[in-house]
């Protein structure tokens, strides 16, 4: 096996209440609807791509007989299980605003588990979600430092994406090691995954970002305005994704792998707010920012 000894326990946790159907702002995050439905793209993606995530990597479990990886894998699916569950959750809160979510979840669920699965080899499906899932851990360096860019989000749809990506950062490993130890996947292929993923994966978040505002009533000359705005926030030096850009690149190394890099800024803190209150994920996100003094 290829895995560093180095990495986190895949702790699956369920049953987790997020107060998801309190009353939540329509624009939550600071009164911005390009800031706010960025994430509800996320939102309505990740059931879909949680499914597709799991079929990849179940693909390859009968060729597995390492007892550890096979560990893994079980836990990976429960993790992944219950960001489907509760961002359905989440997703029924958008559904009571009007929006239609079943047909945006629709596309992207054809995209994934209907054209990618159709068209696309085994191996290549898991590459590309490998590289996806590198994409959902790194988001935690955006998440966790002291910029703090969750600050002016509802601290329940903020509770929820920390908890997301402390586990996201769990598992980052289980989908690489299947792909490269089992599948066969060459770095080649598996940089090729990272780049047709570094297009597509926006493009849908940008395609289901646009059908929200769409819905939400803005005019194309609205919807540009702040699409401009939008942007900067995102991409300016100091923006939402600038301290992802050194742990993306790193994706690009022959002879990578996700546990090289095993520390975590927000990891240890959130676990230890966790324990601390009882396993209630909103009182950990708060706890956790106010010892990283990001409250």
């Amino acid at each position: 096996m290829t895995t560093p000894v180095a990495q986190h326990p895949i702790v699956p946790r369920e049953r987790l209440q997020f107060g998801l159907d309190g009353d939540i702002p329509r624009f939550w995050y600071g009164g911005d609807p390009f800031k706010t439905r960025f994430w509800d793209a996320l939102s309505i993606i990740f059931p879909p791509g949680e499914k597709f995530f799991m079929t990849c990597v179940r693909d390859f479990r009968d060729q597995i007989n390492d007892p550890k990886l096979l560990q893994d894998i079980k836990d990976f699916n429960r993790q992944e299980a219950q960001h489907g569950m509760v961002h359905r959750q989440d997703n029924d809160r958008l559904r009571q605003q009007g929006i239609d979510v079943d047909s945006l979840t629709q596309y992207v669920d054809e995209l994934l588990n209907g054209h990618y699965r159709k068209h696309y080899s085994r191996d290549y499906t898991l590459a590309i979600t490998s590289a996806l899932e590198h994409f959902t851990s790194i988001f935690a360096h955006s998440l966790f430092d002291k910029r703090d860019v969750m600050k002016d989000a509802d601290h329940r749809v903020r509770a929820m994406y920390a908890w997301h990506a402390i586990e996201e950062v769990e598992h980052k490993g289980v989908a690489y090691d299947v792909m490269e130890d089992y599948a066969k996947v060459g770095y080649f292929k598996r940089v090729g995954a990272l780049l047709h993923s570094t297009y597509m994966f926006p493009a849908t978040i940008f395609h289901i970002q646009r059908q929200l505002l769409i819905q939400d009533g803005f005019s194309r000359a609205e919807r540009l305005k702040m699409t401009v705005k939008g942007i900067w926030w995102l991409l300016k030096p100091g923006g939402l994704l600038a301290p992802m850009h050194k742990h993306y690149v790193q994706y690009y190394k022959p002879g990578y792998h996700p546990w090289h890099e095993a520390d975590q800024p927000g990891y240890a803190e959130w676990l230890a707010a966790f324990d601390h209150n009882e396993r209630d994920p909103v009182k950990a996100s708060e706890q956790m920012r106010s010892v990283m003094a990001m409250a």
